[in-house]
């Protein structure tokens, strides 16, 4: 994207606001974001924790959000998914079951940047990443998984510039 794509614009409000709204639509409550620009994220009144793992990718980011509720079932989607709507969210919270590790979004692919965690895994998570595990599908694949099918339009991201409305 070329830019701190939380802050690019979709359809007038920046990505990252739309993805906390959904979130707290779906009834996630508090919700944090993991990571990013703390001060860009306190101007649009957004809470930030910042990212025990910058720059190893989104499965730090998940580390982070578990730890940082405790105990706590945690929902974690990536902020470049616009369209992204509350009743797939809730759809995924309610997958999971209590035994199961994770659910996550599925289309024709999988989709585990919009997933619930159950506090449980996070020993599991922890040592894959100390193992050197950073592709969240290799991750899943060792726990204790359920698919959600999902809308596609609910999951499709935005990478690039051309990923924008017009």
């Amino acid at each position: 994207m070329g830019r701190d794509k939380s802050l690019v614009r979709w359809q007038g409000v920046p990505m990252v606001l739309r993805a906390v709204l959904v979130l707290d639509a779906s009834g996630c409550a508090p919700v944090r974001v993991v990571g990013g620009d703390a001060v860009a994220l306190a101007e649009l009144g957004l809470v930030a924790v910042p990212d025990q793992w910058p720059g190893e990718g989104p499965l730090g980011g998940v580390i982070t959000a578990l730890r940082a509720f405790p105990g706590r079932r945690v929902m974690v989607i990536a902020c470049d998914l616009p369209e992204l709507s509350p009743p797939t969210v809730a759809a995924v919270i309610a997958a999971l079951g209590g035994d199961h590790d994770v659910a996550y979004a599925v289309t024709d692919r999988p989709h585990p940047l919009c997933a619930v965690w159950s506090p449980g895994a996070l020993p599991a998570i922890e040592a894959s990443f100390a193992a050197g595990i950073r592709r969240m599908g290799d991750l899943i694949a060792t726990l204790r998984a359920r698919e959600v099918s999902v809308p596609p339009q609910d999951v499709r991201n935005v990478n690039a510039p051309s990923d924008l409305p017009q």
